[in-house]
């Protein structure tokens, strides 16, 4: 579902991704680790069409997302750290507006089926969303996600400023879609047990650069912080060596 062939990105001169090659299969969960600056957001950018790549390729569902973007944007969903939605209007209303905007009609029924398996509470529905938690408000986003049919999930940092509780239930919905679904799902986060325990594979990132993947069943979270460590620490002694 999702691939990038020598994928490179340069803002002003200064490289931001290096030759990035990754694919990402239908019902799996890669989530990328890294510092702020390592790429994560870059590559997210990329896949979602939201910026040009200096070289390479981006595909989503086998289809070049530079010549078809609007082909590519029917297939995605994305979940930022803060999910923007309308404040005054209810999490019923605004998932039957934006639903709406990519073509699709439903019932109230319906959309009070989507928002339930995207895990609202009934009475929370009709409330405005100016009064939602972050997870509330992520969890319309998940309904979003289910109401466009989308093949591919991007999240970026979803789990910051959660509660334990909170993190714990967005990542069992959002293995679910993954498994339920089949939906591909790439995450980007500073959370080392919380991509341990949603992953199929993990990525961390350093300077640019997918320096190391590894398949999270494999791999305890003591070593895979040790491992995430030792690659941050790698880019601190080059800037100092710099």
């Amino acid at each position: 579902m999702l691939e990038a062939i020598n994928l490179s990105k340069e803002y002003n001169g200064v490289a931001a991704l290096h030759s990035l090659n990754l694919s990402i299969q239908a019902g799996e969960i890669f989530c990328l680790l890294g510092a702020n600056g390592a790429g994560k957001t870059t590559t997210i950018n990329l896949f979602m069409g939201f910026t040009e790549p200096t070289s390479g390729e981006v595909l989503v569902g086998g289809i070049n997302v530079a010549e078809k973007p609007h082909e590519t944007k029917k297939l995605i969903a994305y979940i930022p750290e803060n999910v923007m939605l309308y404040p005054t209007l209810t999490g019923l209303e605004n998932l039957a507006y934006l639903s709406g905007l990519s073509g699709a009609a439903y019932s109230d029924a319906e959309l009070v089926q989507f928002l339930q398996r995207a895990g609202l509470q009934e009475e929370a529905m009709k409330r405005r969303v100016g009064e939602y938690s972050k997870g509330m408000r992520q969890k319309v986003g998940i309904a979003i996600a289910l109401a466009k049919h989308a093949k591919v999930l991007f999240l970026d940092e979803p789990t910051s400023g959660l509660d334990p509780l909170a993190s714990n239930e967005f990542s069992r919905l959002i293995r679910g879609l993954a498994n339920t679904e089949r939906v591909a799902v790439l995450m980007a986060t500073h959370d080392i047990f919380r991509a341990e325990e949603i992953s199929d594979r993990i990525g961390i990132m350093n300077a640019g650069h997918l320096a190391i993947v590894v398949n999270a069943r494999d791999i305890s979270p003591a070593r895979l912080e040790e491992l995430y460590v030792r690659t941050i620490s790698q880019k601190h002694s080059q800037q100092e060596a710099a």
